[in-house]
């Protein structure tokens, strides 16, 4: 009987255990970007969040080194100067950007890493770092955004009308990235779905993407 773990290997020599992907999720604020992830963790799907460092202010259900690494503007200033970000991106008055040293050492680990950036941010990543995957998280409607956006209860009206003036903008890059989601209002799973079959789509590949940072 085939041992599916080594035989494979035995049988095709020139294959090998799938290397270790970068995924970036990215779209339009407010599509869902973070309740996707807390999905994914939810059913147990094995990879490392990479957590993004932020100046802005932290929301009442947010947690430092969860969500994400929040820092001031000095700080933040200070990791920039030391070439310690992936990248980085001034989003809505805010500084954005995802240490290194947690993708580094995960992707040593043999881990998938999951990167949850702004669309800009995913622009530079798409080329700066050969072998990362673009998935691009799009809402099922315009009103759906706008819904999601109000409820959430974090905006005023002024930084509002700033994340919709910049929507279509945003949907535009869709066209740049290598896989869309579209993220229905109660289609929850079915978006999570999607991605997983992405991921197992990438790692059946003969010839695998090589992340190099």
């Amino acid at each position: 009987m085939l041992n599916p773990q080594t035989d494979d290997l035995i049988m095709y020599p020139g294959l090998r255990k799938s290397p270790p992907l970068l995924i970036v999720l990215s779209g339009p604020s407010g599509v869902g970007k973070d309740v996707i992830v807390a999905r994914m963790k939810e059913r147990g799907m094995p990879f490392h969040f990479a957590i993004t460092a932020t100046t802005r202010l932290k929301r009442d259900y947010e947690q430092d080194g969860v969500h994400y690494y929040f820092r001031t503007v000095e700080q933040f200033q200070e990791m920039l100067a030391q070439d310690e970000l992936l990248e980085h991106a001034l989003v809505y008055g805010n500084h954005y950007g995802p240490p290194k040293f947690g993708v580094r050492d995960a992707l040593a680990r043999g881990e998938d890493v999951i990167l949850r950036i702004d669309v800009q941010g995913a622009e530079y990543i798409q080329k700066t770092i050969k072998g990362a995957i673009l998935v691009f998280v799009a809402p099922g409607s315009y009103d759906e955004l706008i819904s999601r956006l109000v409820n959430r209860g974090t905006e005023s009206p002024e930084s509002l009308a700033v994340r919709l003036a910049t929507y279509e903008k945003e949907m535009q890059a869709a066209t740049n990235f290598d896989y869309i989601v579209i993220n229905r209002q109660g289609e929850l799973d079915t978006a999570v779905d999607l991605i997983e079959s992405i991921l197992k789509t990438e790692k059946a590949k003969v010839k695998p993407r090589q992340v190099k940072l």
